[in-house]
């Protein structure tokens, strides 16, 4: 950490001057290239090292520099040459410059600048392509990456350290600045664009409102990702992209690839939710678990707002359901020794022990929880359904993402990575393995819309049977580039990617077809495209190189996995491609300068933001109790484990420098005595009206009539009591209706967190009200003032 110190106490520029990042953004697809400044204001040469995240589903396919006035352009080579002939390089007095993925997680990239000769400049720029999810409210959602955690590091981890070394400053303290312009293409018109950091106005280029230019209007802060919320007219349309290849390009970029994207329909007659299934619930309760979902605000922290998620989800279950809640950090727990059946007793006893979870399990070990879970036997009819909350900052990422493939035939996995700098690596990769779907929860978004949405696929009928089909004209073959998809979720994004052979006859032909078939409930369906022959414009190849990127993905699965044969294609893949993989890299050489730099050679890291560092800071002031560290602390097992030698088994992750200085900050709160600290202020996240009246609904959907209730509704019980429409109607029965109606009026904004479980609540209440609901429905809307309709109780 010397180079954090010379910064601190001389404010000497580190190399790295700026960051530019311009996008261009089609449909769900964006290209990106992002061009790094770097300027020697040494006396001698310098070699410069900068790590930074890229989501692990990008695919990264070109490198290149600006040196003396020369355009270089990197070549891919297997990693250990490229490595060889970066050092061979520098030994002999040559710029150079080398772009590797850091081990074998693929979300963290190391750049390397090496022979900048005094008083030059460089300018780097990498490109890479990446598909753009599809949110709950229909935007299609890029973001840059600029937060790079510390990889926590499991004990008796032998592997690369990947941000092991990489210095931390302050925000305010780092030398560079980042800008992004955006351009935005779509068949469709674009309605607005919405951002977590200040956009310029947006600027339509055509009339048609089909393309539209954007830029940051600042600096962004460097404690959060940048995020972009893009939304079109028709963004559920399906739809397909023909790409033409590069002649002579060899099959894989050689021939057409066409990029499908389809979006199964299914009635909701067959979509009825099944009260089967094992629920397991795996929460990540290590410290950094405190920080704040929102780096603009203390509050609420990360474990709050993952509590609140859990609380949901287990008023969601159906009845006659199992399930079990675990917590992981240095150590694991469970509530129960296995699954239980969901009941009265088994909900209420669980929401308690969830209201008085904390972040205090230490580092972020996330692999024998895991393996715990797996040992466990499935329950008979009832599919395991395994749900993930953590920030993800594991350094044996691609260890977790095989032990999860292992075991993918037994169950289906739904993860969400919460806050910025979290590992898309992980969340992406065991999502993918076990055929469940991945969320991200940054910024300001509420994570339990996204949570209930993947419960509601969770719940419902497995499907399969699934196959494509293709309508191409003859003398046409297509061929996919992956495993057909295992599993489907009506309504959500089914992207298949597949190479196109041989030439159509008759050569005029100018359509073809793909067809999607899969089964539910002994009921198949089908999901047909039509789609032109007639490839798109432009030399990027997008479409190709994610083509590629879904192929590698798939190959390093099984590599990890122990498959030779796999690391052979994978290689071959990536170096046909061009696009980079764990086992390739990109370097580049100065050919052109007549003479060596002269000078032995100064490395330098390029440091990035250390927002824990900061966070600290802030809330020094309040009370160590709020960062949790004191629950470490008072623990006598615990206090041992303060000592430097175990710093990672405590806080997991930290740099050795930065948990020395954390730990004197923990051990300087400590010493405040208590009436010291007694008058500051405990800020503590105040309970929505919306999660106090689910927290009084029973497991099996019904609401009791009790003061709880009536104060959340807004009303007296004894008034309610007395609006009881008939002798024939129970309190019960009284108390559901009334909350519904609450919800339908006063929480209609937050309908997809509380759906589930109003369902739950109808269906009890039709089963027992019969004539009198319609009577009940009337008097509810006149105590609480609403004008609900019949249609929600299905009258």
């Amino acid at each position: 950490m010397e180079l954090v110190r010379r910064l601190q106490l001389r404010k000497e520029p580190v190399p790295l001057r700026s960051s530019s990042v311009s996008v261009l953004i089609r449909g769900f697809v964006a290209d990106v290239g992002c061009e790094l400044l770097y300027r020697n204001e040494e006396l001698g040469p310098l070699e410069v090292v900068f790590k930074f995240p890229v989501d692990a589903e990008a695919a990264v396919y070109a490198f290149e520099a600006r040196l003396g006035g020369a355009c270089i352009q990197a070549q891919l080579h297997e990693k250990k040459q490229a490595q060889e002939l970066y050092g061979d390089t520098l030994a002999g007095g040559q710029s150079s410059f080398l772009l590797q993925q850091e081990g074998a997680g693929g979300d963290v990239f190391s750049c390397s600048l090496g022979n900048l000769p005094p008083g030059e400049e460089a300018v780097l720029t990498l490109r890479y392509v990446c598909e753009l999810p599809l949110e709950p409210d229909g935007a299609a959602r890029y973001v840059l990456p600029t937060v790079l955690r510390p990889r926590y590091t499991p004990h008796g981890w032998h592997g690369e350290d990947v941000t092991q070394g990489v210095p931390r400053v302050p925000q305010r303290e780092l030398p560079y600045t980042l800008s992004l312009s955006a351009t935005l293409q779509s068949p469709h018109s674009i309605n607005r664009v919405l951002s977590n950091c200040p956009l310029t106005p947006l600027s339509y280029t055509a009339g048609n409102r089909t393309t539209a230019q954007v830029s940051l209007a600042q600096a962004p802060p460097w404690d959060r990702d940048v995020e972009l919320l893009v939304y079109y007219a028709e963004p559920h349309k399906p739809s397909a992209v023909l790409e033409a290849g590069l002649p002579g390009a060899g099959s894989l970029m050689g021939d057409p690839a066409v990029m499908v994207t389809l979006l199964p329909s299914v009635p909701e007659a067959v979509l009825a939710q099944s009260r089967a299934g094992e629920f397991i619930l795996l929460l990540d309760r290590s410290s950094s678990m405190t920080c704040p979902m929102d780096s603009r605000d203390l509050f609420p922290q990360r474990i709050d707002s993952a509590k609140e998620s859990l609380i949901l989800l287990l008023k969601s279950l159906p009845l006659g359901c199992y399930f079990n809640v675990y917590g992981f950090g240095t150590e694991f727990e469970s509530f129960y020794p296995q699954t239980v059946e969901y009941t009265q007793q088994t909900m209420a006893e669980s929401l308690q022990r969830i209201q008085l979870l904390q972040a205090d399990l230490g580092g972020t070990r996330i692999l024998e929880p895991l393996r715990a879970i797996y040992r466990s036997p499935c329950r008979d009819g009832h599919p395991r359904q395994l749900f993930v909350f953590t920030d993800g900052e594991v350094e044996n990422t691609q260890d977790v993402i095989t032990e999860v493939w292992r075991n993918r035939g037994t169950h289906r996995c739904f993860s969400f990575g919460i806050g910025d700098g979290v590992s898309t690596a992980l969340i992406k990769g065991i999502a993918r393995a076990a055929g469940g779907s991945a969320e991200f929860i940054t910024g300001q978004d509420r994570m339990q819309p996204k949570v209930l949405q993947s419960l509601k696929r969770a719940l419902l009928p497995a499907v399969t049977g699934i196959s494509l089909s293709w309508d191409l004209p003859p003398g046409m073959q297509a061929q996919l580039l992956h495993r057909c998809p295992e599993v489907i979720f009506p309504g959500q994004r089914c992207l298949v990617y597949a190479q196109l052979r041989g030439q159509p006859q008759p050569p005029d032909t100018s359509m073809a077809g793909v067809t999607l078939q899969y089964g539910i409930q002994d009921q198949t369906y089908k999901e047909t495209l039509q789609f032109s022959l007639q490839p798109q414009d432009g030399d990027r190849l997008p479409v190709h190189r994610l083509a590629a990127k879904s192929l590698l993905l798939e190959l390093e699965g099984a590599v990890g996995a122990g498959s030779e044969g796999a690391q052979h294609r994978a290689l071959e893949a990536s170096l046909s491609s061009g696009v980079i993989c764990s086992l390739t890299a990109y370097v580049g050489v100065d050919t052109q300068r007549g003479q060596p730099v002269q000078g032995p050679l100064v490395r330098q890291d390029v440091p990035l933001t250390d927002f824990i560092r900061e966070y600290v800071e802030m809330r020094d002031c309040i009370s160590i109790r709020e960062i949790q560290i004191d629950r470490v602390c008072e623990r006598p097992a615990s206090r041992a484990r303060l000592d430097e030698p175990n710093y990672r088994s405590v806080f997991g992750g930290l740099s050795r420098d930065l948990w020395q200085w954390y730990s004197r900050a923990a051990r300087k709160c400590l010493q405040l005595s208590k009436s010291s600290t007694s008058h500051l202020p405990q800020r503590m996240p105040e309970e929505s009206p919306l999660l106090r009246l689910v927290s009084l609904q029973n497991a099996d959907g019904s609401w009791d009539l009790d003061p709880q209730l009536a104060a959340v509704l807004g009303v007296s019980e004894t008034d309610a009591r007395k609006r009881i429409p008939s002798e024939d109607v129970t309190p019960s029965i009284w108390a559901t209706v009334l909350a519904v109606v609450w919800l339908h009026d006063r929480a209609v904004g937050q309908r997809d967190e509380w759906e589930l479980l109003e369902a739950k609540a109808v269906g009890w209440v039709r089963d027992r009200a019969g004539a009198q609901l319609s009577e009940c429905l009337k008097a509810a809307n006149a105590l609480l003032g609403c004008s609900v309709g019949p249609a929600v109780f299905g009258l």
